[in-house]
């Protein structure tokens, strides 16, 4: 009992220290010390292997993808292409539509397999400067993100390439299109309800006198919209971007789908510098920035892998798996219940579904439940609880952006946390009835 006391004060602790301001670094080492000591684990193998080899694990696999992602986005935005594309967009939508842009052009990438931490360094020039046009607080950048990067398209909408819909196919048999009526009426929930929030709490802010005000790392210079003469053509400035996407598509299966990503956005970058060389004030500065942009986004989020590997080896995390086998519910309920839980736990959408579905799927796919119904319920369901505020995609998505859990995580929390929790009872009562 203490163990599993330990695991949840831990959890909370690390979510206060962020709060408070804490480097996740530090946070995370005295959590980590706090579940082992609670589980009277061997300290200096928790913190010297269990804690490194999950730093280790994320830092060595996403290394490339985040230097390469950053740099990108930093090419994008110093070449001007960035801007152009954003003043396009808002001439398609007019700038009072900034939440809805940015939430689509979101969505269309993470459903076009373009990998979160990608995105996150390909849409944020965009989105600051239809913020900036539309006199939005910097804030809900982050909750608008959420909706197109952290929601739908990683769990609901059948066909997504992304690895949460995967995941259950590789246990249950089944597709990435499974469960097609339940995924799109969670979809649509997800997201209309999702742009609806957003722009709430947009128009909420404009009435109380709230301003965009750009962040210490943002070059607004660099991103202003006020000559759109010397901005490329969207055309051109769209162009790398569609490469990136195609390539990414056009290598899958062919090769480790990491070395492709790298492969995309390495030719993106080069690409980028081809057709704006001239409007590069510094090309060499763009790219030592670029890097060096990337490794902080990194570590922390290593940090908080590392945070989650130690949970997983102590004793208690077994009694949450033993919790989570030894419910009565309809095999839906007990599902969503317990992916939630232990994507909770991880602070990890696709740790939490890997977890659940190597150690309990076979069980749940063994009461009769339709495989399909079961596949797009965990899916789901990891989409939840996932995001609570020690996650390391959460805390990936504030380094990058230059906020804090304290400004912006309360937008976030409820696009990404309480909107996919009732997601997942709509995809229960669905299942229940349609199947």
């Amino acid at each position: 009992m203490l163990g599993v006391m330990g695991v949840l004060i831990a959890i909370a602790v690390i979510i206060f220290m962020a709060y408070k301001g804490w480097s996740i670094i530090p946070a995370s080492l005295l959590c980590a010390l706090i579940v082992v000591l609670t589980n009277h684990g061997d300290i200096w193998k928790s913190l010297s292997v269990d804690y490194v080899n999950g730093f280790k694990y994320f830092a060595g696999t996403y290394f490339l993808i985040f230097v390469l992602g950053a740099l990108f986005g930093q090419v994008m935005g110093e070449s001007g292409s960035a801007n152009s594309i954003s003043y396009k967009l808002m001439n398609w939508f007019g700038e009072s539509r900034a939440v809805l842009v940015v939430a689509l052009a979101t969505s269309v990438l993470t459903y076009g397999g373009v990998n979160l931490f990608i995105v996150i360094f390909t849409v944020y020039p965009l989105a600051l400067i239809l913020f900036k046009a539309a006199d939005l607080p910097k804030r809900l950048i982050l909750a608008t993100v959420g909706i197109g990067a952290g929601t739908f398209t990683m769990t609901a909408l059948p066909g997504s390439p992304s690895i949460q819909n995967l995941i259950p196919a590789q246990v249950l048999g089944t597709t990435a299109t499974a469960a097609p009526l339940m995924g799109i009426i969670c979809s649509l929930f997800l997201f209309g309800a999702g742009v609806w929030y957003v722009q709430s709490q947009a128009n909420k802010a404009k009435a109380n006198g709230e301003h965009f005000v750009p962040g210490p790392r943002d070059n607004m210079d660099k991103l202003s919209l006020a000559d759109a003469s010397k901005l490329p053509d969207w055309k051109v400035a769209f162009l790398p971007l569609l490469v990136v996407i195609g390539l990414i598509f056009l290598l899958k299966g062919k090769m480790d789908a990491l070395y492709g990503v790298c492969i995309a956005l390495a030719v993106g970058i080069i690409l980028t510098y081809v057709l704006n060389w001239k409007r590069f004030e510094n090309p060499l500065k763009a790219l030592n920035d670029g890097c060096s942009n990337s490794v902080m986004a990194l570590v922390n989020t290593a940090a908080i892998v590392g945070f989650g590997f130690v949970v997983q080896n102590v004793p208690a995390f077994q009694a949450f798996i033993k919790f989570a086998l030894g419910m009565k519910f309809n095999p839906l309920v007990s599902e969503a219940i317990a992916v939630n839980v232990i994507a909770g736990i991880t602070g990890s959408a696709s740790g939490g579904l890997t977890i659940f579905m190597k150690t309990m799927g076979p069980a749940f796919l063994q009461t009769g439940m339709s495989p399909e119904a079961l596949h797009r319920v965990a899916s789901i369901a990891s989409g939840g609880l996932d995001s609570l505020p020690h996650s390391g995609a959460v805390i990936t998505l504030l380094m990058v952006m230059g906020l804090t859990h304290k400004e912006a995580y309360k937008d976030l929390g409820v696009v990404s946390v309480i909107l996919p929790l009732l997601a997942t009872v709509l995809a229960v009562v669905i299942g229940i009835l349609l199947y």
